[in-house]
């Protein structure tokens, strides 16, 4: 590309022939000495060799010659200045190419080469040729770089012994920006914009130069290490040969090509390329997501999410990171960090640890573990200065003072630092944890975090953890989660899948494979549905442990549609300082059309245990309608239990509960409440005593009667019928299992009726 045909710069000087008066003996600033004033200069019309030109007399150590006119340097233009010189007499001098570099205001542009390489005159009469190139990128090939000029004083300069007398020929300046860009049409370098390369120099300005000046091109980042000491934006595409360093607290993006690939491209590192990419997709509102492109990025360390931002603690605005992978770099950043020490439990402060000893030491999002404490239970925050951690839940029997274990899992994606976080969408990653570290850990507050078409595969220890309510309203769609522990014994696994510490998330359609619990569930409003989770092992008769714990006892739960493979829905209240009953007890459950299977385990398995912490507590509002429950080479007692381990329920509350329409195979003693059935009285009685036979649930009491219709007629002793109706009296028999119906005389005949263990009213 030529600018003088483009643009029409015009860059050729006039010829001497034209006057002296523009040819300056100084820098070429207006009011300097012009060789028509001069007495050491003169136009020579003609000789054998130059049609036209100067004759000067050198005079002092570098005699100037310098155009007097403004000589264009722009962004992108690349000039190259000649000139034919001769000595006709007296000292042989040097000559070189020089300048003045003048900004746009006119002043003098600073810290700039304006001379050319010298070249000597070495005999009388013999024309030498000089040249130099001119331009405002440090590229190879350029004699003199000036980022910001704006326009320069062009000439030349004589040096060396004074005495001599030199001919020069017309000036000739041409663009040569063709032999630098190869489509400056299509391309815009940074490097013509002043940005060096060197890893040193801030070229933060000359990117955004570039960027401003591009109007729809693509910039080219030329090979070289650049330094950016500021936030750059990029509103035009961009490509890069060459790479950028830049602090973390300062922000490059990119609003054509946001993704990560870019930023890799940048960084030449992609670890630091994924923190400087999630940098900038919480710092503008341009694009709603970052694509990984399909990569694999390997990380040294867990990354802090909040760090590579800097600048934010808080963000609630929908934002995605989608398609990629990540996986740790085998080293002793994954290690946990365990820490000891001893602290005082009240239920007065039932969320609070105090008097905690060596509390510095104690991180946020810290498992805890003691005696008395439950399962997924988190350090929310530490306050040193009170010597106090606040937890995720309350501990069930752990009141006094004891030391307590805090253990520290290092994650892939920490995103802790967050005071709150909402509305952030983990979309198609893969978490490849290897066994040595653990997937995702949530801020301590925020609403709605999305993992969809996700995989966390092999987590040392935790998929997905919450340490605070930032799992409020926590969607987990089409995710799969495999666990690193496959080979060992259901009963010695120690992962879990994930845990949700707050209300409403939403568990639809992953798929989870032997873990010790899929998950760990404290508050309200689960939904969970279409989901497989299976945590069978290779050992005969092998006791399963839970694939789903609720801690919440009124949980306001509904289990529907899922396969519940080798493994146990375990409904207890561990997380409670003053677990004995005394408000709302266990309720709210719904468990719809799923499908339970179990393998090769002992009759004492069931699908369905409820385990009481405290006195007191009951069942009031619980619904299993339309499963089907199966084993393969077993046989199970039956379906659901009490784990009386702490306590048993009161089975004089029970209210609301159903089991209905449920499909049993394998299963010694199937359940359905209400139970309807019929029962026969072959000799006359006056009371006739029905047994419900174990198919109540949970063994309880035949507590209500709410249906008894008389099959065929009722005959008494002399085999007349019998129109009387007959009352009953409940909870009869060694196991209150049984009722009693009463007649007004002996009789015999059958009945079907409706008992339950409950009072549905």
């Amino acid at each position: 590309m030529n600018k003088v045909i483009t643009d029409g710069l015009v860059l050729m000087p006039p010829p001497f022939a034209d006057g002296l008066d523009v040819w300056s003996s100084g820098d070429g600033t207006p009011g300097s000495d012009t060789y028509a004033q001069s007495g050491n200069g003169a136009f020579v019309p003609a000789d054998q060799d130059f049609s036209g030109s100067l004759e000067i007399v050198k005079t002092s150590a570098v005699t100037k010659l310098r155009y007097m006119g403004q000589t264009p340097i722009e962004p992108g233009l690349y000039l190259r200045v000649t000139a034919r010189v001769k000595c006709i007499s007296g000292a042989l001098p040097n000559v070189r190419i020089a300048g003045w570099a003048a900004q746009a205001d006119g002043t003098h542009l600073d810290g700039v080469v304006e001379t050319g390489p010298e070249t000597p005159l070495t005999a009388y009469g013999e024309v030498v040729e000089v040249s130099a190139i001119i331009g405002t990128g440090a590229r190879m090939g350029v004699d003199m770089t000036w980022p910001t000029a704006d326009y320069g004083h062009i000439g030349l300069d004589l040096t060396g012994p004074n005495g001599g007398i030199v001919r020069i020929d017309d000036l000739v300046i041409e663009d040569v920006s063709s032999v630098f860009l190869r489509d400056q049409m299509g391309i815009v370098d940074v490097r013509d914009y002043g940005a060096m390369g060197d890893g040193v120099t801030d070229d933060s300005a000359a990117f955004e130069a570039a960027d401003q000046d591009s109007q729809g091109r693509e910039v080219l980042v030329s090979e070289g290490t650049y330094y950016l000491g500021n936030n750059v934006t990029f509103n035009n595409q961009v490509r890069f040969q060459g790479t950028v360093i830049q602090p973390p607290e300062y922000r490059l993006v990119f609003q054509k090509n946001f993704d990560y690939p870019t930023y890799v491209d940048a960084f030449a590192n992609e670890e630091l390329a994924f923190k400087k990419a999630f940098q900038a997709l919480l710092n503008f509102s341009d694009h709603e997501g970052l694509d990984l492109g399909g990569r694999r990025i390997s990380l040294s360390e867990p990354v802090d999410m909040q760090a590579a931002v800097h600048n934010k603690t808080s963000f609630e605005t929908r934002r995605v990171i989608r398609n990629g992978q990540f996986q740790p770099i085998d080293g002793p950043a994954w290690d946990d960090d365990v820490v000891v020490s001893q602290a005082t439990y009240s239920a007065s402060k039932s969320i609070k640890l105090t008097n905690v000893t060596n509390i510095s030491a104690i991180a946020p999002g810290s498992r805890v573990t003691g005696n008395g404490v439950g399962r997924e239970i988190y350090v929310t925050s530490v306050d040193v200065a009170k010597s106090e951690v606040t937890l995720n839940a309350q501990l069930y029997d752990a009141i006094g003072t004891q030391q307590f274990t805090f253990t520290r899992h290092k994650y892939l994606l920490d995103f802790s630092g967050f005071s709150k976080l909402s509305d952030m969408i983990l979309d198609a990653v893969e978490f490849s944890c290897e066994g040595k570290c653990n997937g995702v850990l949530l801020a301590p507050n925020g609403l709605v975090f999305q993992v969809r078409d996700s995989q966390i595969k092999k987590p040392k220890a935790k998929g997905i953890t919450s340490h605070g309510t930032g799992c409020q309203g926590l969607i987990l769609d089409r995710n799969t989660f495999v666990s690193n522990e496959q080979a060992i014994e259901s009963r010695n696994r120690q992962s879990i899948g994930f845990n949700v510490n707050a209300n409403d998330p939403k568990i639809r359609n992953n798929r989870g494979v032997r873990f010790r619990h899929f998950m760990v569930l404290q508050g309200n409003g689960n939904i969970i549905a279409n989901n497989h989770w299976f945590q069978g092992d290779n050992q005969d008769d092998g006791p399963r442990l839970a694939g789903v714990v609720l801690t919440s006892p009124n949980c306001l739960t509904t289990f529907t549609g899922n396969y519940i493979d080798n493994n146990f829905i375990e409904w207890t209240n561990e997380h409670d300082a003053t677990p004995d009953a005394t408000g709302y007890s266990f309720g709210g459950l719904t468990i719809v059309g799923n499908i339970f299977l179990v393998s090769e385990v002992t009759t004492a398995f069931s699908w369905i245990v409820v385990k009481p912490h405290g006195a007191d507590h009951a069942i009031n509002g619980l619904s299993v309608q339309g499963n089907v429950f199966r084993t393969n080479a077993a046989t199970v007692g039956r379906v659901e239990k009490i784990d009386t381990t702490f306590a048993n329920l009161r089975f004089d509350r029970m209210r609301n509960i159903i089991f209905q329409g449920n499909a049993f195979n394998g299963v010694a003693q199937p359940t359905r409440n209400p139970h309807i059935d019929t029962h026969e009285e072959n000799s006359v009685d006056q009371t006739w005593t029905v047994d419900t036979e174990g198919y109540l649930p949970f063994g309880g009491w035949a507590r209500t009667v709410d249906a008894l219709v008389p099959v065929g007629p009722i005959r008494n002793g002399s085999n007349q019928k019998v129109y009387a109706q007959p009352y009953v009296e409940p909870v009869n028999g060694s196991n209150s299992d049984a009722f009693d119906v009463i007649w007004p005389e002996p009789v015999r005949g059958e009945i079907r009726y409706s008992a339950r263990m409950d009072n549905p009213a």
